[in-house]
Parts: structure tokens; sequence; C-alpha cells
């Protein structure tokens, strides 16, 4: 049922700060749609979509909306500080990121407790996860920034609204499709980079809530164990230059300042995602 207060305006703003999980490293739109208190009713939308689409299409018009607007604003400076401070802000994406494990740590064991199984889970994820990822360009060619490159982006970006703490931005840097992303967005290239990105999150949405919403409920340990694995070692890489990746992380010309301020900004970094995550237990 439509809450009366929620008008079109605070719902179109709702969509504005959701933008903020599909460009932030360390920030989940999962997270933020749950703080707002629209992320059970838009997985139920997403998960029953004949039989709620009367219901909640219109109301869910305003949030996406504000969506679009909210990337578009935010896409410049994410780009120009990427552009002009690429190691420290990496470090400060990865501090965000690892500020949300301890929070996904609990939420992984917050159904059963975490047995023996699950940790081979999790080390055998990290471990093949990070051979993939480190070496995907080597074994499948560079993602192009295409329409089809940035299909595979909605589908992540999705990922991240329907597994709340789940950060797709971090898997996209590696793909190295985060900073064309960004370009598009603030180009408000409509054909080249919102249309894909939108085919790819409502095909995402369509195929993986029901099954997201079974695996949860039947496998939940084992499927947050699998998401710490990918975080983890998508986190690493970023920190962890690649000459075969696009936007991978370089430490030529960096000074002593670069690192002391690269600190500084895995701290607050990690305090902020520490701090989100702590948000999403308590509204989740």
């Amino acid at each position: 049922m439509t809450n009366q207060n929620d008008h079109f305006l605070k719902r179109f703003f709702k969509g504005v700060i959701i933008a903020l999980g599909f460009i932030l490293p360390g920030v989940s739109g999962g997270v933020l749609a749950a703080i707002l208190g629209i992320y059970e009713r838009l997985l139920g939308f997403m998960a029953h979509f004949r039989q709620r689409f009367k219901q909640d299409f219109w109301y869910f018009v305003p949030v996406g909306l504000g969506g679009i607007v909210g990337i578009a604003l935010l896409s410049a400076p994410l780009e120009f500080l990427l552009a002009k401070a690429q190691v420290i802000v990496l470090w400060g994406f990865a501090g965000a990121i690892i500020g949300t494990l301890p929070s996904l740590m609990q939420t992984a064991s917050a159904k059963t407790p975490r047995d023996t199984l699950d940790y081979w889970w999790f080390f055998g994820t990290l471990l093949i996860s990070s051979g993939l990822l480190y070496f995907m360009s080597d074994i499948f060619g560079p993602l192009p920034a295409n329409f089809g490159g940035f299909i595979v982006a909605g589908v992540l970006i999705a990922l991240g609204v329907l597994v709340p703490g789940l950060s797709p931005s971090n898997l996209l840097l590696i793909l190295g499709l985060f900073t064309p992303m960004l370009t598009g967005f603030k180009r408000f290239d409509l054909l080249g980079v919102y249309l894909p990105i939108a085919l790819g999150g409502i095909l995402a949405m369509a195929l993986f809530s029901k099954a997201m919403d079974y695996l949860l409920r039947r496998f939940h340990s084992r499927v947050y164990h699998f998401i710490l694995g990918i975080v983890v070692a998508s986190t690493i890489l970023i920190l962890v230059p690649n000459p075969q990746a696009a936007e991978s992380i370089s430490y030529a010309g960096a000074t002593l300042s670069t690192y002391l301020f690269s600190g500084v900004a895995l701290v607050v970094g990690g305090l902020l995602g520490y701090w989100m995550s702590r948000l999403e237990l308590k509204y989740k």
C-alpha cells in the first residue's frame, strides 16, 4: 500500500540518493533502498512483476527518474577525481568496501552458524575469483565499453540492488567499464549508456529476483560466503596494478604525500563503509 505522505517529489529524491549505490564503490544500492524503506517493495515488485504491475509501476517511476538525475549529477565530479587523484580515490573506495565486511560477515551467519563448508565456499570463491578477475583480459579479452558491455554493467548494478551489501562498482573498475560508464552518464548518453544499463538492470531483476529470493531462503549462509569471497577478491585487485586491465591502478609518479593521503582515504572510507553497513543492519 502506498504511503500517502510518500509523494512524487519525495520518491524522486529517494532515487537520487539510491543513485549513490550505482556509482560509488563500497556503497550498495540495496542498502540505500533498505534505509529509505523501499527495498522490500522493490524486490516484491520485481519478483511478482505481473501481479504487482498496476500497484507498483507508477510508484517507482519517480524513483527511477531520480536515479537518472542522481547519476548524471554525480558522475562528473567522480570522473574528475579519478583522473586527478586515482591512487587516493581508489584506496578510499577500497576502505569503504573493507568497512562493509564485518556487516557482511554478520549477515552471512545470521540464520545458521558458520560451518566448515562455509569457509571452503569463501576461500574457494576468493582464490578462483581472484584468478579469473585478474586474468580476465588475458582469458576473454577486454570487455568493450559498448552496448553489450554496458548491458553487463546494468546486470551488475541490479545485483547490487538485489543483494544489499554487494557493491558492483569495484567489479566494474576491474572490468574497465567504470570510467566509460561515468563519461556516458556525464554526457547524458541515453542510447549508448543509459539504455543498455537499464536493459541489463531490468533483465537481471526479472531473471534473478525470484532466484535470489529462493537461494537466500534455502542457502543463505552459502550465498553470502560466496559474495564475501568475490567482494574480498575484487577489493584486493582494485589496489594491485594489472597491465592488462584498462582501469588498473597505477603507482607511477606517486609521492610520499600520495601514500599518506591514500592511507587517510583508506581509514575514512573504512569508517564510512562501516557506518553505512550498520545502517543496513538497522533498517534492512
